[in-house]
């Protein structure tokens, strides 16, 4: 059975428009992750105090040792100790732990095979856009692995909102068309402004929700400093440059950067055809470590 869908099957009155924005459900913040956020905003955090409240929750302790024990935080041998993980990660650092952690608890009621596929996909860009931040590009690694993490997080809960997404995507995968494209002839909103609210909910930087309101745009990377400012488009570029490479490694169809911002993002950095090379080298590493 063809599962190709037409637009007129998603043709909404206003008043149908604003029953969907209303339901779309934003998670609220978890009580841990303001937390941990507020104790690590402080002068002189308590990492005890952190550890504490990371060790409470199963899911936030793989999360943490995971990425402490990850090419981009490891020094040394494996940890199995959060307060070690901790101090290896740096209070720059142990947002994404709690974030990522959170992030995937909030995903519930969203089939499950598709959830494993989303998060091993996220999980893994988000440490190759930390890895290539770390090229000196001026870009902090924790920002790029924080925004690697959310920028395509809208997708699962318009998931869990409207039943026919899963056979949306499929097209998508099909018919190789772009999937922001095909959201919005179909949906009253699209992941990156769903993404861009549940930042805003969550108190991350603002710099990160207006990457992500924007990393689909196509003159993003022409847009003035005032609508866009050049932190979160580096953000976005980083982020391109690890998505589209890391769909090419995994041989999967790029339904999210296209080759037009593959091409501004190394642009944007000056990157050239051997620093390309070298950046390939570093997230195949990484990946078979």
């Amino acid at each position: 059975m063809s599962t190709t869908l037409t637009a007129a099957q998603f043709d909404l009155s206003q008043q149908d428009v604003e029953k969907v924005f209303s339901s779309i459900s934003i998670p609220t913040c978890p009580a841990v992750v303001s937390e941990v956020m507020a104790e690590m905003e402080k002068e002189d955090p308590d990492i005890r105090r952190v550890a504490e409240s990371i060790a409470a929750d199963p899911g936030m302790v793989a999360v943490t040792l995971k990425l402490a024990n990850s090419p981009l935080f490891r020094a040394g041998g494996q940890t199995s100790s959060i307060q070690h993980a901790l101090e290896r990660l740096g209070t720059r650092n142990i947002n994404c732990v709690v974030i990522a952690s959170a992030l995937r608890s909030a995903m519930e009621g969203v089939a499950s095979k598709y959830l494993a596929h989303f998060w091993s996909r996220a999980s893994s860009l988000a440490m190759a856009a930390g890895l290539i931040a770390r090229r000196q590009f001026g870009v902090a690694p924790d920002a790029a692995y924080t925004y690697a993490l959310f920028h395509n997080a809208g997708q699962p809960l318009m998931m869990q909102r409207y039943p026919e997404y899963e056979k949306v995507l499929a097209q998508c995968r099909r018919d190789k068309l772009m999937v922001h494209q095909v959201e919005g002839q179909y949906f009253p909103c699209t992941h990156p402004v769903i993404g861009a609210l549940l930042v805003r909910n969550w108190g991350l930087p603002s710099l990160v929700g207006q990457a992500i309101r924007f990393h689909h745009e196509p003159d993003l990377y022409d847009l003035p400093d005032k609508t866009l400012p050049g932190g979160a488009v580096s953000l976005i570029a980083v982020t391109h440059i690890a998505e589209y490479l890391s769909l090419e490694m995994d041989q999967e169809p790029d339904l999210e950067v296209g080759d037009a911002h593959f091409t501004r993002a190394l642009a944007y950095f000056g990157i050239d055809s051997d620093e390309l090379d070298a950046l390939r080298e570093i997230i195949l590493t990484a990946r078979g470590s």
